[in-house]
């Protein structure tokens, strides 16, 4: 039943929110987690793999010459209450949208910032997803992961991810080691702290006439990223391209004499985070199209494909982005998606 399962030379234009073509020699959907212990264990598929969730926080330039694996698993619930938190557990493979949604619908607090979010649990650790003032590893209490050398499962606290700006032990020394199982989160039921100082949260519910609250954040949210951001089912992209660029204060202030309009926040310790998006729309590079790669024309931070660009297209559009930004303000871009 499983080796019917195993798709052979798959195209992948489905299964990315960029939508563009690439193709997998091998294709397998986890369902279950015996599903996914099954396929590590074969010796046909010792070699090249790749974990697949969402699609969202990736670019494909090139077919994959190996084995992908797509993490489907799903179920969510809470673990257990105590007087000031409660502890929720999700797997992998749920949709991380309708996650927070539900955590809403619960009466739980500590996500709401982090709604429309595109992509799957699973990959919510890895990159350390954040928006609005919030960042996963706020919230994170633990997960389990499958050591795809040994076949053992493991437990990763916080103090283990080396959770950073978008980072993760997974992205780097974890990187290609692990196989994320399911994630749990510390959230609160009572006496919930709200943060609505960061980007036009404020003025979204002073506009919807809402006082704030884990629901009326969230909506305000939602808001918000459907005005800025396109929806990929409508248009090929994969949100933020790139990460805020984090500087000295010194390199800053020099900016600032230059640029006073540049958009920037206190980033702690001596720095401060720049704001992408403002830098590559000062530098030209908003709404620029070439073939059906493009700059979106509401947010600079994304890159989009019209329909019919190539991973390849739309990374060379990105490496001329980033030497312009460098030119213009002295300032390095690195992608915030993953390249493949």
């Amino acid at each position: 039943m499983n080796e019917k399962r195993i798709l052979k030379d798959l195209s992948l234009k489905g299964f990315n929110t960029f939508g563009v073509e690439a193709r997998a020699k091998y294709f397998f959907e986890a369902i279950t987690v015996d599903d996914l212990l099954w396929i590590i264990h074969q010796e046909e598929f010792k070699g090249k793999k790749m974990i697949l969730g969402g699609g969202s926080n990736m670019l494909l330039t090139q077919d994959f010459d190996g084995l992908i694996i797509k993490i489907s698993f799903k179920e969510k619930w809470i673990e257990k209450s105590h007087d000031d938190y409660t502890l929720v557990s999700v797997m992998a493979g749920e949709n991380w949208h309708q996650f927070v949604q539900w955590t809403i619908e619960q009466g739980l607090g500590g996500l709401e910032n982090l709604s429309l979010i595109p992509g799957n649990v699973g990959t919510a650790p890895v990159q350390n997803i954040g928006a609005y003032g919030v960042e996963v590893k706020d919230t994170f209490h633990h997960l389990e992961a499958l050591n795809m050398e040994t076949g053992e499962f493991e437990i990763f606290r916080a103090e283990d991810c080396n959770f950073g700006y978008r980072q993760s032990y997974f992205k780097e020394g974890g990187k290609n080691k692990y196989i994320i199982i399911r994630v749990f989160f510390c959230l609160t039921h009572t006496n919930h702290v709200l943060n609505t100082k960061y980007g036009a949260i404020e003025a979204e519910l002073e506009r919807m006439g809402e006082e704030p609250s884990i629901q009326s954040i969230s909506k305000a949210v939602c808001n918000i990223r459907s005005s800025k951001l396109p929806d990929p089912v409508l248009l090929g992209n994969s949100g933020s391209f790139f990460k805020n660029p984090v500087v000295t204060n010194a390199a800053y202030e020099k900016l600032k004499a230059e640029f006073p309009d540049i958009v920037a926040y206190p980033a702690g310790n001596g720095y401060t985070k720049l704001a992408a998006g403002w830098l590559i729309e000062k530098a030209g590079w908003k709404g620029f199209r070439r073939g059906d790669a493009a700059v979106h024309e509401k947010q600079a931070l994304v890159l989009v494909n019209h329909g019919k660009a190539s991973g390849k297209e739309i990374e060379a559009l990105a490496t001329e982005i980033k030497e312009s930004i460098k030119r213009t303000f002295a300032v390095n871009l690195e992608e915030e998606i993953n390249l493949i």
